[in-house]
C-alpha cells in the first residue's frame, strides 16, 4: 500500500480533528454557550487541572525518545512551558489562578485524591501511551494541538461574556497557549511528515491522534457526568 502524499496525511490527520476532538462534546458547547453552573465549571477546572500537570510528564517520555539533540532541544520547551522556569511562571501555575478565579484553593487542585476515576484512567492511559509506544506515535498522539487554537480564542470571549463572575484575569492560561502553540504545531507537524515514511507509520500516527481525541473526549464524559446536567 502505497503511503499518503504530504497533502493526504494531513487531511487525514486534521479529519480526525474534525469529527473528534472534544470541541464537539456536549459539555464543551454548552461551556461557550454559557449554560454551565459554577459548579460544573469548577469541577471542570479541577479536574482537567489533573491532565494539566501530566502534560509534562508525558513530554519528558517523548523527549528521552527523540531521535536527535536538536529534536530533543525543541521538545523540552514543552515542558518549561508548563512547569517554568525558574524565572517564569508555567502553564501549571497559570491554571492554579485560573482555579482560584473559580473558587478553588490551590490545595484543592493539587489534592489528586479528589480527581475524578474516569479523568484518573483516561489520563494516566495517555502518559503510559507517551511512555510505552514508540516515539513517532507519541508525538502524533499530541497532534490535537492542530485543533486547539480556534477553541481558545473562542474559550476567552464566551468565557468572558458568559461568566461575569470569573475574574479575566484566571484566563490567562490560555491567552498565553495562543502565542506558545504556533511554534509547537509547525515542530509536530514537521517531525510527524518527516519521520512518517510508511502508510502503516502514517496510519498508526492516525490512530495515536484518535486516541489523545478519546482521552480528551473522556476527561468531558466524566466531568459530565460527575456535575452535568441533561439539556
Amino acid at each position: 500500500m502505497r503511503p499518503w502524499s504530504s497533502e493526504e496525511f494531513q487531511a487525514e490527520l486534521r479529519a480526525v480533528g474534525e469529527a473528534r476532538y472534544h470541541h464537539l462534546h456536549p459539555f464543551n458547547e454548552r461551556m461557550h454557550a454559557g449554560d454551565l453552573t459554577e459548579e460544573e465549571f469548577r469541577g471542570w477546572v479541577r479536574n482537567r487541572f489533573y491532565y494539566q500537570i501530566n502534560l509534562p510528564i508525558k513530554d519528558a517520555f517523548i523527549l528521552t525518545k527523540l531521535p536527535s539533540g536538536a529534536e530533543r532541544r525543541k521538545w523540552i520547551k514543552r515542558i518549561t512551558d508548563h512547569d517554568g522556569t525558574a524565572d517564569t511562571e508555567g502553564g501549571i501555575e497559570r491554571w492554579v489562578r485560573l482555579g482560584e478565579a473559580v473558587g478553588l484553593t490551590r490545595e484543592e487542585l493539587h489534592d489528586t485524591r479528589t480527581v475524578l476515576p474516569g479523568v484518573r484512567f483516561a489520563v494516566d492511559a495517555y502518559v503510559d501511551f507517551c511512555r510505552h509506544k514508540p516515539w513517532l506515535e507519541a508525538v502524533a498522539s499530541a497532534m490535537t494541538e492542530l485543533f486547539a487554537p480556534d477553541l481558545l480564542s473562542r474559550r476567552i470571549v464566551d468565557v468572558q461574556k458568559h461568566y461575569p463572575w470569573l475574574d479575566s484575569r484566571g484566563l490567562e492560561y490560555f491567552r498565553t497557549r495562543l502565542t506558545q502553540q504556533p511554534a509547537d504545531i509547525e515542530h509536530l507537524l514537521r517531525l510527524v511528515l518527516t519521520h512518517a515514511q510508511t502508510r502503516e507509520q502514517q496510519e498508526a500516527c492516525v490512530r495515536a491522534l484518535e486516541f489523545k481525541c478519546d482521552v480528551l473526549w473522556t476527561l468531558l464524559d466524566s466531568v459530565q457526568l460527575a456535575y452535568g446536567k441533561e439539556r
